[in-house]
């Protein structure tokens, strides 16, 4: 649905507060900004709602994160016990009913809403007499919610494809009963035109530094990576240059060490990430806001059950991963202390799983339940390493392997050599002289690695369209005899979506 109950959670600085408001059991449609708004103060706790729903277990908590991780070629199903609708995601097996689909969804759009009551708040006030400051501030505020509506649509019209464009403050239920999808093309406008008022009115830096709000240097590199996605390479290799070049402005640079980006009592006070989904050890909020279940979801299971997980890499994914590459021993563990204690248990007597699991959402989560869950973590959505990679890959396409997008990928592997005992000379920097091909396939190579279990992969496979070489080839890391390309690039629509309101078929092709 498209209108749920209004859960309004406040967001300060970097933690999600205990406090989770239910405003009314009513429709948003019943909320009127003449009645709720009446000072950019109001609007900014609808802007806060948004970022609290982002900040949830049906969204980045667990069900879109996980359907995101498990659909590409670097996280496969470890306990086949696990329910079905994650093996589906996994398996190309989905259906219409999918679970996690059915959870997503109405949380995207429950989000999308908080956003545009926001923005209907803002509009709302300027009609009245505001100081300079005031006006500055509900500019800034809208360019938030902006994003936030931007960030949502981006994620679905990558999944789904044509979807329903919602871009008002529903008055009337009726209004969307029959609303139809709109097409990839409309939205992907509207979100470069969501991000480009952001590039124009948010702050440099976000309130209080928090790179879990947005700022201007989000709104930029998020147009990069939209330009990226729709091939528009000038425009992506533009976005991303703007942020380089003003990298000091934004207070952005390579973390030191990269162990760090994934130690969560770290990752508040780092210049690396842009934008991050931020969780508050032990700190929830009712109906799954404020929860955080990544850590228990990828994670080695101590005691008696070591090596039990959902999401666990595909031994291939680790096999070929180079030794010498620091960033593998941060993203795995391949051992373990049974209870903590004692002599470390290799992968291959763990037993459950015996396989590596992944080690960045539980190595180093902070103050969490006991296993990582309602944990610390930030989780990213954009650190200023993939703009590195961003301006690298469309620069490549634009002019060819240059000496300057060669060397965005050699900042990276510089600090990738960065290790706790000294400078490592893997992986040695990318020499001049590569054909275009040939870094195309290394850079698109180097985002595998360097964002490994980021949430990212499977978008790069389906703008790419490297399905095929992921899942069908000799060689893939994750082979999946029955993936199709004429279907699995798109999910299907929930289909109780489709039974509420016809006019949102035909259902995506395949399902």
């Amino acid at each position: 649905m498209y209108y749920k109950t209004i859960k309004t959670c406040l967001l300060a600085a970097a933690t999600l507060l205990a406090a989770c408001t239910n405003l009314e059991e009513e429709p948003v449609a019943l909320l009127s900004p003449d009645v709720f708004f009446s000072s950019p103060r109001d609007v900014e706790t609808a802007v806060l709602g948004a970022y609290g729903l982002m900040a949830s277990e049906s969204y980045y908590g667990r069900k879109l994160t996980t359907t995101l991780m498990l659909r590409g070629d670097m996280g496969d199903i470890g306990d086949r016990g696990t329910p079905a609708r994650r093996q589906q995601v996994n398996d190309f097996d989905m259906d219409s009913n999918n679970g996690m689909i059915t959870a997503f969804w109405p949380q995207s759009y429950e989000i999308i809403s908080a956003a545009n009551a926001a923005i209907a708040g803002a509009e709302r006030l300027r009609s009245s007499d505001l100081t300079e400051s005031e006006a500055t501030s509900l500019n800034e505020l809208e360019g938030e919610a902006r994003f936030v509506r931007a960030f949502a649509y981006y994620h679905l019209v990558r999944l789904f494809g044509e979807i329903p464009y919602i871009d008002f403050l529903i008055s009337n239920p009726q209004e969307i009963v029959d609303i139809s999808k709109t097409s990839v093309e409309e939205v992907y406008a509207s979100i470069i035109e969501d991000l480009e008022f952001g590039e124009e009115f948010l702050p440099d830096l976000a309130a209080a530094g928090a790179r879990s709000r947005a700022s201007r240097g989000a709104a930029i590199a998020y147009l990069a990576s939209v330009h990226l996605t729709r091939g528009n390479y000038q425009e992506a290799y533009d976005a991303a240059k703007r942020v380089i070049d003003e990298q000091a402005t934004f207070n952005y640079g390579l973390a030191t060490d990269y162990q760090s980006l994934f130690d969560a009592t770290l990752t508040a006070g780092l210049r690396e990430p842009i934008f991050f989904v931020d969780f508050k050890g032990n700190v929830a909020a009712g109906g799954g806001l404020g929860t955080d279940w990544l850590g228990t979801m990828t994670g080695i299971r101590g005691g008696t059950l070591a090596g039990w997980s959902v999401i666990v890499p595909n031994f291939n994914v680790y096999e070929t991963w180079d030794d010498r590459d620091y960033r593998k021993r941060v993203s795995f563990n391949d051992s373990t202390r049974l209870d903590g204690k004692g002599p470390l248990v290799p992968y291959d007597s763990f037993q459950q799983t015996q396989r590596p699991h992944i080690a960045k959402y539980d190595r180093f989560c902070g103050d969490n339940r006991g296993d990582c869950g309602q944990s610390d973590n930030n989780y990213y959505a954009m650190r200023y390493a993939e703009v590195l990679l961003t301006a690298a890959e469309a620069l490549n396409e634009v002019s060819g392997p240059t000496d300057e997008a060669i060397g965005y990928v050699n900042q990276i592997r510089a600090r990738a050599r960065n290790t706790p005992e000294g400078t490592n000379d893997f992986p040695t920097d990318v020499a001049s002289g590569i054909s275009q091909d040939d870094f195309r396939d290394l850079v698109l190579e180097e985002r595998r690695l360097e964002l490994s279990f980021e949430f990212g992969r499977w978008y790069d496979i389906k703008r790419r369209q490297l399905g095929e070489e992921a899942f069908l080839a000799s060689d893939a890391l994750e082979p999946h005899p029955n993936f199709d390309p004429s279907r699995d690039y798109l999910f299907p629509l929930p289909g109780d979506e489709l039974i509420r309101n016809e006019n949102l078929g035909p259902q995506n092709p395949g399902y």
